[in-house]
């Protein structure tokens, strides 16, 4: 069995994952409020 050694590993493509999956819930929370904030407006 092989030893593991701490950091040798890349971990390009899973930084780059949990960049997008940020960018997403960033952008989808931004974008409920926008609609929580409109329906409140539409049905005052």
């Amino acid at each position: 069995m092989a030893d593991h050694k701490h950091g040798e590993m890349d971990i390009e493509t899973q930084e780059k994952t949990f960049e997008g999956f940020i960018r997403f819930t960033a952008w989808a929370c931004v974008l409920i409020v926008v609609a929580l904030i409109f329906m409140a407006l539409v049905n005052a």
